[in-house]
């Protein structure tokens, strides 16, 4: 079964591979650079050799995704806290939906624009045993695939802006209450 547009619809003909090649004391920045071009040029899967760049790649993205899982299910608890604990929802939708909205802030201003954003880790090796990696450097290069994230970034602007208008109407009830 195919997981959110990966495996289908990947193009194995658009391929990039940054290789772990020293040939100056500025062969990191070169991987750097390397990377910028091939996200620009929305490589479908790009294989990472040197660690470090592939380290730093993995990071940014697990971040990426930590903000928007934090934004959706943050903001999905804020709002079924009502039902989840009737008499007591106050105490959790209230930093729920703070941390929802922060969340989503957080993305929307610093990852949403970035083209890494596109691309996600393949940990189960289904994109790699499916590449010809006949002159590879490395056993174990880290292996981005571009996917298809609309659904996502609706899903996550969604939910954190319902979680957002609700924390705020009750906010507003509990104000004018006082």
């Amino acid at each position: 079964m195919a997981r959110e547009g990966i495996d289908d619809d990947l193009d194995l003909d658009n391929v990039g591979v940054i290789r772990e090649i020293y040939d100056d004391s500025n062969a990191h920045e070169h991987f750097a650079q390397e990377l910028e071009r091939m996200l620009e040029e929305r490589r479908d899967v790009i294989l990472i050799e040197p660690t470090n760049i592939g380290d730093e790649a993995a990071k940014w993205i697990r971040f990426g995704n930590f903000l928007h899982k934090g934004a959706v299910i943050s903001g999905a608890f804020c709002l079924l806290s009502p039902l989840l604990l009737p008499g007591r929802a106050a105490l959790v939708h209230y930093p729920l939906g703070f941390w929802s909205g922060a969340c989503a802030m957080l993305y929307g201003i610093s990852w949403q624009s970035d083209p890494c954003c596109k691309y996600q880790v393949d940990l189960d090796g289904r994109v790699m045993s499916r590449l010809r990696l006949e002159r590879l450097t490395t056993a174990s290069p880290l292996v981005l695939v571009r996917r298809d994230d609309r659904v996502r970034k609706y899903l996550h602007n969604t939910v954190s802006g319902m979680a957002v208008l609700y924390t705020a109407v009750k906010a507003y009830e509990w104000w004018n209450s006082s």
